[in-house]
Parts: structure tokens; sequence; C-alpha cells
């Protein structure tokens, strides 16, 4: 469950233990549901008939006014349904600030019928969340594709509509979890500076408060208006339903129906929100004083509707000046260290929104000259208007993006709601279109109207006397929009892939190319003939790499930033006309490229990989650029909670000198090896240790195999490293069980981490018996720490554990974490110390392993669903030596894994004497 936290998240659900439930159904006997209005009888529902379709998307219309939105796709075992209510922040009054983010909460605490969701989520292997956002509130889950896992979130979700308990005793329970998670926000001092520059660039809408809601309206909020509120909103004819990926289209309509029709169409009717902003008459500021952190400039201006004509043209304006490394702020304030590094976002709402650009400064830099030119640059599109070049950039690389993302039918399934929140869903082909068709005039227009002085909001502000005025804000017609749309081609379907084991290795085509590359290729059918890939190198030993730690990582992150013939901008650009994403990533241990590329262009973007591999530029600039980039993200790390205690715990009983590879640096020796860092050292590194010789590559998807393999054997084919590869070992170092506590002053929400390390290997005897002891234990919305410490006690937003096993060296780490307010750290550190003692005494009972047992295979099933995460196991096994079959034979350990041997494993490697925990937070000395 999430609120939209921050602009730069693009709506990114945050992560948490319930994203990956596994939950035992609860009793909820004595709750009470909310009493709904008295309700007319509900149309009987006969044969429906499609509204309108586009691009293989087709909407339906219940008689209770439901709207049905099915994209079948066989391209992935998998099934997206989300279900969007058309009400989020926009549509709270006085007093309510924050009441649709936290029923988006109440919704999963159950119904009569449905009791204990989470526990059945996990039960299904449903990766399941709910999000809340200014125009609408969304429920959604992905899940290997079953039938019956269908119907059963059909059913719950047409139950909860209205249904659901909105129970006082439920309230009280999750009103801590909601502060800890407004708590959580409040820790980052990006996120709150959005806040309070957003807030004071609106004057009477609701887009100017956050989501989260005020404090004081949260933790005061009255049952009744919520379940009035409730009652009010969740109803069919304010609900859209999409069904995304693969499914029985006939079948599901009918599920549909038979669920959702039994509900009346409601008698009320919705108020007409008519509130806009006067026109901006001077520019604002905002200025936030605080612990921690680099310094920040953020500039805002309000723009139109996101379904708006001039929408399209102020995306990509915002392109223009935002992206890297590109875009004019880039260019201006990054280069010429005015600034670490810059971003920009634009929230298309359904009422006028707004788009920002941030600066992050490095530690101590004075923010005056930065503002200067961020300003100077923003507000200048009259005097320096945008080019064609940098125009056609921009669209290119927002089309590729929309491409990919269509590309995934579970993308696709939830980037539908925003869309559905501007107004009509088919503003997602619609914008489309538009920038398509954007001209130069109209992006000079636009910037030229928009991106003014007195149309500014900035965090830090200098007052000027000659007000100017941009167009006045107005609403806008979507039915106008599309009178003269007409819709692309239907867009074909793949290939339906069963992702087992079996069919995975029997699909699978393995060879080689000298010196040894050693190749794993799937070709399958995908959605627009999309291949995943993923290449690693494996680099030096244990004496050779001594102090080479920097310059390893350094030499990764500066691969796509120039080549011998390409500049960093005409790489972008070339992956841009390619349509395809390449990402370096690496240590002093390995190297490792990923690849996302449709099928006719893979054999390009492997001749442009082998390129940056072995003829990379290194310009002295980029190196600077990352250099400070990567101090100031150093500097914001010294004062959070969670970056503190994962740099103390990994240092605490390390025996290896600094230097080693192994070795774990503090705050201060990171930042002095950055400093110290030459570029000499990095082009030294790349010619010493980088090579094909030891190497795996692995694709998934559309593909010419021929091609591959000729593209591959002309990129990297006969390429060998200086220094030959040996694997670092990395045995088990005991440690001693400690408690540690460290003091971050300012900081509202406070960190547990806990590890243990375990003398165990990924396929050992007893790994899946651990696998199915951590799950219940902590891994997921059914495990006991969860239900203890979330649920029951309502201390922590996020909870949990995991376990880290080590393909090769018996040194495996079991881990345990919470964050919370730092009030509360006596409580959760005894609830957390309470269940691992109770499951060290009493073991785990038969209905748990069951319960696990179901879970973990329903999610391992879902994983291999994932194209790149199959291509980086298949590489993964060629390094090891591995086939599925070992996936096949861990599958068959896990179903017959029995309670006694769970809890004998759990015995044998949990020793609580050797716990390593620590907390981190504002304790003000407790």
């Amino acid at each position: 469950m999430s609120r939209r936290l921050s602009l730069r998240s693009l709506r990114s659900f945050t992560p948490s233990a319930l994203a990956w439930a596994c939950v035992t159904l609860l009793a909820a006997a004595g709750a009470q549901a909310a009493a709904p209005a008295p309700a007319p009888k509900a149309a009987v529902a006969g044969p429906l008939v499609p509204v309108t379709k586009v691009e293989g998307i087709t909407e339906f219309r219940l008689p209770n006014g439901l709207q049905v939105l099915l994209a079948p796709d066989d391209a992935k075992p998998t099934t997206t349904v989300n279900l969007t209510y058309h009400v989020g922040s926009r549509q709270e009054n006085y007093g309510e600030t924050g009441m649709a983010h936290l029923l988006e909460h109440l919704m999963f605490k159950g119904t009569p019928t449905h009791p204990a969701v989470w526990a059945e989520f996990s039960k299904r292997g449903l990766r399941a969340n709910g999000s809340t956002w200014l125009d609408r509130t969304n429920y959604f889950a992905s899940f290997t594709a079953n039938d019956d896992t269908l119907r059963w979130f059909l059913d719950w979700q047409a139950d909860a509509m209205v249904n659901s308990f909105i129970a006082r005793k439920d309230l009280d329970t999750e009103m801590t979890v909601v502060r800890n998670e407004m708590e959580r926000s409040e820790n980052d001092p990006s996120s709150i500076l959005e806040q309070k520059v957003v807030s004071a660039m609106y004057e009477w809408h609701n887009y100017g408060k956050s989501t989260i809601g005020a404090r004081a309206d949260v933790e005061n909020v009255d049952i009744p208006r919520l379940q009035a509120f409730y009652h009010q909103y969740y109803q069919p004819d304010n609900a859209t339903l999409i069904i995304a990926g693969k499914f029985d289209a006939k079948a599901t309509l009918a599920w549909v129906q038979q669920a959702f029709a039994k509900t009346p169409k409601p008698t009320r009717v919705l108020p007409k929100l008519y509130t806009l902003d006067p026109v901006q008459e001077g520019e604002r500021s905002v200025v936030l004083r605080r612990q921690g952190g680099t310094p920040l400039l953020n500039a805002a201006y309000p723009v139109m509707p996101g379904a708006h004509p001039d929408s399209a043209a102020m995306t990509l304006l915002g392109s223009v000046m935002g992206d890297v490394p590109g875009g004019r702020l880039h260019q201006r304030l990054v280069t010429t260290g005015l600034a670490a590094a810059v971003e920009f976002d634009m929230a298309q709402l359904f009422d006028p929104g707004f788009i920002e650009f941030q600066a992050k400064l490095s530690p101590g830099q004075a923010w005056e000259p930065t503002r200067d030119k961020l300003l100077a640059t923003l507000e200048s599109v009259a005097a320096e208007p945008v080019t064609a070049e940098e125009l056609e950039r921009a669209r290119g690389r927002w089309l590729k993006g929309w491409e990919l993302r269509f590309a995934n039918p579970e993308s696709v399934g939830v980037a539908l709601s925003e869309s559905v929140a501007l107004g009509d869903w088919r503003m997602f082909f619609l914008q489309r279109d538009r920038i398509k068709a954007v001209t130069l005039a109209d992006i000079n227009r636009v910037g030229a109207q928009r991106l003014l002085r007195d149309n500014r909001t900035l965090g830090i502000y200098l007052p000027e006397e000659h007000p100017q005025r941009p167009p006045a804000p107005q609403a806008v017609s979507v039915a106008d929009q599309f009178k003269d749309y007409h819709p692309v081609a239907e867009v074909a379907q793949a290939e339906a892939f069963d992702a087992t084991p079996a069919n995975i290795e029997a699909r699978t085509h393995y060879s080689q190319i000298a010196p040894g590359l050693k190749l794993a290729l799937l070709p399958k059918g995908t959605r627009g003939d999309l291949v995943n890939a993923t290449l690693a190198l494996h680099l030096g030993d244990e004496a050779s790499l001594k102090g080479q730690s920097d310059a390893a990582e350094m030499m990764a992150a500066l691969l796509d930033k120039g080549s011998a013939t390409m500049s960093r901008q005409q790489i972008q650009d070339r992956l841009t006309a390619l349509k395809a994403e390449l990402v370096f990533s690496g240590g002093p241990t390995r190297l490792q490229a990923r690849i996302v590329s449709p099928k006719d262009n893979l054999p390009a973007v492997i001749a442009l990989m082998g390129e940056l591999l072995r003829h990379p530029a290194f310009p002295a600039a980029a190196l600077e650029e990352l250099r400070q980039e990567s101090l100031a993200s150093l500097e914001s790390q010294r004062k959070e909670p969670q970056a503190i205690l994962s740099t103390e715990l990994a240092r605490r009983g390390n025996p290896y000198p600094r230097g080693d590879v192994r070795y774990s640096e503090n705050f201060d020796e990171q930042a002095e090896d950055l400093r110290a860092l030459t570029l000499e050292q990095v082009k030294a590194f790349h010619q010493r240790f980088v090579g094909a010789g030891k190497a795996e590559f692995a694709a998934v998807g559309a593909m010419d195999e021929a091609a591959v393999k000729a593209a591959l054997e002309k990129a990297l084919g006969g390429w060998q490293a200086q220094q030959a590869f040996q694997r670092v070992p990395d045995p088990l170092v005991p440690r001693k069980g400690e408690r540690l506590v460290f003091e971050t002053p300012d900081k509202q929400n406070a960190s547990l981490y806990a590890v243990l390390s375990l003398p165990v290997k990924d396929g050992d005897a007893d790994e899946a018996a651990l696998r199915v002891a951590n799950f219940i234990f902590g891994q997921g919305g059914n495990s006991r720490l969860w239900k203890h410490i979330r649920e029951s006690q309502g201390l922590s937003y996020s909870v949990g554990s995991g376990l880290a096993l080590d393909p090769l060296n018996a040194n495996s780490t079991f881990y345990g974490f919470a964050i919370f307010a730092p009030q509360n750290r006596a409580k959760v550190e005894a609830a957390f110390k309470e269940e691992f003692d109770r499951a060290l005494a009493e073991g785990f009972s038969a209905a748990e392993v069951t319960q696990a047992q179901q879970g973990l295979l329903n999610a391992r099933r879902l994983a291999r669903a994932q194209d790149g995460a199959l291509a980086a196991g298949l590489a993964s096994n060629l390094y090891l030596g591995r086939t599925q079959a070992q996936s096949e034979a861990l599958d068959k350990a896990i179903a017959g894994v029995t309670a006694a041997q769970v809890s004998e494993a759990w015995r044998r490697h949990v020793q609580a004497e050797r716990l390593l925990l620590g907390v981190a937070g504002d304790f003000k000395g407790q």
C-alpha cells in the first residue's frame, strides 16, 4: 500500500513485504462492516457489447456503470488486474486530507466474507498492492495466469467495493502504520522540499495538499465521515476495472458480470469539482532547513491539464531542459560544476498540473550561482528557442519509453490508471499521437507562455518588481479531444510460453565463442518482438584486484559515456534510434551489461555494446561528473538510518584489510577513495582486467539466433583480458552477536536491521527447508513478523526478513528489517526478539509450512515469467555450470519438505547468540 511520495518516483510503489505477501487467513469474528446506505435493486446483467476498442484494448460498460477494459496478451503467462477508483486527494474536503489514502489502507482489512485478504494473496502467489494519488486510487495484482485466482480476485474486489469493514478497531491499529509511512517521507529532504514547493504553488486547489494528508486530519479522522467518503466514491459507476495479460476474454467478461453486476447503480450524484487557482502573479519561494543531505534547488511552474492538447509539447519541453546528458540544465549546470546532478518531472493531472526541475549541489557548494543559472536556462525559451535537434531527441526518447512500456502487459495494466485519472483511458494513446505531432512552434510557444519568472515557485526565493502573466488555467473537455481521433491498427498477439523449468531447458540453445564466452539463447515470441539479454564478464583474482574497487566501479559507470568513435550524446541517440536499452554495471570481480531491444535491432545493439566495452573513451569530464554525483549521494547517506546500519553492520567482524575486494569501507574511506581516483587508474583497470576470456551471454525473447551469434562473434570473439580470472574465495567468518545503536538527529523515521551468517550455500540439502522457514518467519504479508509487528501492533510500515544464499561459498546471510517511529524502538525490538525466540523454541506448524510452500512456488513461477530475470538466471547458470534441472529439483524439494524438517533446519543454522542487530534513529539518548 502506498501513496505517490515524489514526482521522481514516477508512480512507483514502495516495495515492502506486502508486495510479495504470503499470508494465512485470519478470522474476523465480531468485526462490523461499514453500514451502506439503502440502494436500489441491481439491474439484470445481459450480454455486453464493446463500447470502443483501441489497439487491442476493448472497453465494456456494465449496467451499473462499471467501466471494464480488457487487454488480452498471451506473451507472458501472467495476468494483471487493476481496479481504479476515480477518487484521490482532490476529492477530499476540509478536515478530510489523507482520507483517500487512509481508506486505501483499510480496504485491505477485509470484509465479512473475505476477512484476511493478505493471507489469500500469499496463498495464491499474488504480487499485490494499492496506491493513492491526487486524482485516483487503485488496487492491483499480478499473478501467474490461473482462472481460479482470477475469479477469486474479481470476487474480492467486487465485495470490497461495497462491503469493506472500515471499522474503528482496524483504524486504531493501522494509524501508527500510516504515521510511520508519513514519517518515512519526512526523512527525505528532497521529498519534503517538493511537498512544500507544491503547497506554495497552489493557493486553493487540493493538489497543493499532500496525499498523505495533514497529521491532525489523519490522527483525528471521524469513522462516520470516512465511511461516508467510502460509500460515496467506492461505487461501480466511479470505477474502472482493467484486466491485462493472459486470460480467456469471453469467460473473464462473464466472471466480471457475475462478480460486479449484483451491485446496483447508486442513486447518489457525485459532486462536481470546479476549483481552479487564479493566474500566479509573482514568483514564490520556500526555504527548508534540516540536518544532513546536500543543497537542493527546485523550480516548479503550473501548466495545463494532462488532457490539454498543449500537454504533449510541455512534456517534450521538460525533456529538452531536464534530460541527461543532452538537456540544457545538464549541459549548463552539471558539466560546468554548478550542480552534481539535475532531474525533472511533470505532473499530468485532471486539472492544471505542474512541471518541476531539481538541481542537486555538492556538499558545501554555494547555491546562489546555481540558482541564477538554473532560472536563466529555464526561462530563456523566448530568447533561445528550442532547436529541431533538441525536439527530435526528446521525442525519440519519449516514444521509446512508451513503446517499451506498451510491450509489457503488466506495465500496461497499471499504467492505464493514470490515463483513466485524466478522464479517459484512451489518453494513453492520444498523448502518444500528440507527441508525434508536436512542432517547433508548439514547444516554443508553450515554453514562452509557461516558463516565466512570475509563474515560478522556487525552493530559494528572490523577489522582482515587474510581474509577468502566464495564460489563465482552464478546464478541458476530454470528450472534445477525441472528435477527430483515429486509433492505429491492432497489435499482433505473441506466443503463449510455458515458463516451466523443463520447457525453459528444452527451448534453450547452448554454444560457446572463443576464448571463453558461453551462450544460452532462448528464442520465443514476445509482445513487440522484444528480447532481454544479459552479458557477464568475470575479472581478475584476489591479489591483482587489491585496491581496484573504485576504479572498477567507475570504469563500469563510464563505459556508456563515450567511445573511440561516438560521444555520450551520440551513444544515447543511437540507443533511441534502436529503441533499445543498454545498461552497464559492475564491481571489481564482475562487469555486467543488460539489454532490452527489438528483435531486428539486437545485432546492432550487440555491436554497440562491443564498441563501448572494447574501445571506451573514458572522458575526463564524465569522470568528474560521476565523482561529484557520488560524493553528493555519499554525503546524503551519512545521516540516513538505513544507510548507516547497512554500512556499519557490514563492517562488524570483517577481517580483510583495506583494499581487499571483500573489505567494507566506512563513509570517510569511501569519500577519500573517490577523491583520490584518477582517470589513469580507470583506464589501466580496463586495459588489464576486461575481456571475454571468462564470460556468459544469455538472451530471452524474439531473436534471430544466427544473427545474434554472428554479432557476438564480431563484437567479443577473440577478446582476452591481460589478467586471467580466478574466483575470489569468500569463506564464512564467524561474527559474535551484538546490539548496536546509532543516533541520527532530526530523522523522523528509524530503522532496525539484523544479520546472521549461515554456514550453508545454495544447493545444500537444507536449502528448501530454510527458504520455507524464512518465508514463514518474515517474507510476506502472512509472516510472523508481519502479523505481529505490522498487523497486530501497527508499529511498522515495512517489516520482514530475507535469506541470501551464496551459490559457491558456505557463507550465506539471514537478515531481518523494520522501519518505525523512534519512540517505538523498544516495542519493535521486543516484538522482533519475541518472534525470533519463538521460532527457535516452537518451530513451525504443518499449516504454516503448507501455506508457505504454496506461496513460494507461486512466486517462483511468477519470477520465471519475467524475461529479464530469466535471462540473468540463464547467465548465472552458465557461470555455475547448472541447468534448469536444479530449479526443478528445488521446486520439488520445497513442495515435499515437512514441518519437522523446516523446524530442524532453522534450529540447526539460526543461532541466537550470533545475531548482529542494529537500530538507528533519533532516539534522543534513550
